[in-house]
């Protein structure tokens, strides 16, 4: 039997995800077995979609952060890792700074990414196992939306659009970017493919999910279960979110606006339900490590 640490550092708007895997391989079979988990609810998007760039209180507590993973890294003798950066780092003026001083002085690497990689690493994982029918992937994040529209198996279009739950809890206007998210549907799906499935990933319609009490653990909503979550939540004040729903503070205050946002393209798009399979853009790093350090075993590299 052998095996191989991996880590992945998801570096979002909202929060920073760490995720350390332990891949088993024994007689041909590969497992994958979370060893370590941290999620970190900085919110570098709040100080990015308002002023820009990242302030010097939220750098700090980012370089300590970014500190801490490094010594688990090294404590858990990580085979290999990728940390990337998604919205908030690629709009921040000073985020480029930031990460060549996270690798300057802690020679841990960040890679800030493109709306599209980051659909495409997601797509490792939610391609995986799907009928050959027509589906249509929502990611939303703390300041951006992916769309992905799959076919038969294969990617037929995708975009990445500035919205986000953080966004619109941050007051950025969003009206124009749902105009483009009707301008792409109406593009790709509406007339050429019916009978469309949405996909939802995200921790916020995770939790819509967790919410809705479905009885069936088939991992499906209805465009229906949706917006009745955002009733029963609504009824709610913010302080009442998390005492009495027991809902994360960072959770609390963007779940409205996320689950607008997929319930939005959803109906845009026709899409009767949405599945919710529980994984995520460090589900896609993960996988693309291991075919990663699959391909230089078998090449010799």
């Amino acid at each position: 039997m052998s095996s191989l640490k991996l880590a992945a550092i998801d570096i979002g708007s909202n929060a920073i995800r760490f995720q350390v895997t332990n891949v088993l391989t024994y007689e041909g079979q590969h497992t994958f077995k979370k060893l370590e988990y941290v999620r970190f609810p900085l919110r570098l998007g709040q100080d990015v979609f308002t002023l820009k760039k990242i302030g010097a209180d939220k750098e700090d507590k980012f370089f300590r952060l970014m500190h801490a993973f490094k010594l688990l890294l090294d404590l858990y003798e990580v085979d290999d890792y990728y940390a990337c950066a998604t919205s908030a780092m690629r709009e921040a003026e000073n985020g480029f700074k930031i990460t060549e001083k996270v690798h300057q002085l802690l020679g841990l690497k960040i890679k800030i990414i493109s709306g599209e990689t980051e659909a495409e690493l997601i797509n490792r994982v939610v391609l995986n196992n799907l009928d050959p029918q027509t589906y249509l992937h929502i990611d939303v994040g703390g300041g951006s939306t992916e769309l992905n529209l799959i076919s038969e198996g294969k990617k037929i279009a995708s975009k990445s659009f500035r919205i986000g739950s953080v966004r619109s809890i941050e007051q950025i206007e969003s009206a124009s970017f749902l105009g483009e998210i009707d301008d792409w549907v109406k593009k790709w799906i509406l007339g050429k493919y019916k009978n469309v499935t949405a996909i939802g990933t995200g921790g916020n319609i995770n939790k819509v999910y967790e919410l809705a009490k479905k009885r069936k653990n088939n991992r499906i909503l209805y465009a229906h279960d949706v917006s009745r979550v955002q009733d029963f939540v609504g009824q709610y004040t913010l302080e009442q979110r998390i005492h009495v729903l027991q809902l994360n503070p960072d959770r609390a205050d963007v779940i409205l606006p996320a689950s607008h946002i997929y319930l939005y393209v959803m109906k845009a798009a026709k899409c009767r339900k949405i599945a919710v399979p529980d994984v995520g853009l460090k589900d896609g790093i993960m996988h693309m490590l291991y075919e990663r350090n699959l391909a230089s075993t078998q090449t010799g590299f």
